[in-house]
């Protein structure tokens, strides 16, 4: 299994991950057994939509379990506490302007696990993290973006 991908993420983001992966071999898993048990009660299996429910969330638990735990046995942890904080890498946050009209926008540049644009986490395979990874304050980047080339230029990074 040397070659399985390796999942960049921070200490938090692995925290995060370790607690789903908890809920759902203790908790979720629990619930989904005993669905299927009372469902099954129910008698006939071949028209029992209950019990089909409850199997297709077993198979979404089990296979989200599996995903979890490759995603933790592989995490590679970002140091976000890295002196250099004047070129942009995963875990800096960047401050950047949209050019020419302006719209200022902060991200913080986290692994694939953890991205969450609505609360300011992108990933570093996006096109925006892409594009910024090495770059430094005042650079001006061109991003190609599914919906055309976009420029921008790095305010900050911390």
């Amino acid at each position: 299994m040397a070659n399985e991908k390796q999942f960049p993420m921070t200490a938090a983001g692995k925290q995060k991950l370790e607690d789903e992966l908890d809920f759902l071999k203790t908790v979720k898993r629990k619930e989904v057994v005993e669905r299927i048990k009372v469902a099954r009660s129910f008698g006939d299996l071949s028209e029992n939509s209950e019990y089909d429910s409850a199997k297709e969330d077993q198979a979404f638990v089990e296979g989200r379990i599996s995903t979890l735990e490759s995603m933790v046995r592989n995490a590679v942890i970002i140091n976000e506490n890295e002196s250099n904080k004047d070129i942009v890498r995963l875990g800096t946050t960047v401050t950047f302007i949209e050019v020419p009209d302006g719209d200022k926008e902060s991200y913080t540049i986290v692994g694939s696990a953890e991205a969450d644009p609505l609360e300011g986490r992108i990933s570093n395979d996006s096109p925006i993290a892409k594009s910024m990874i090495g770059r430094t304050i005042g650079e001006n980047v061109k991003v190609l973006t599914p919906g055309g080339e976009m420029e921008i230029k790095i305010l900050s990074i911390t």
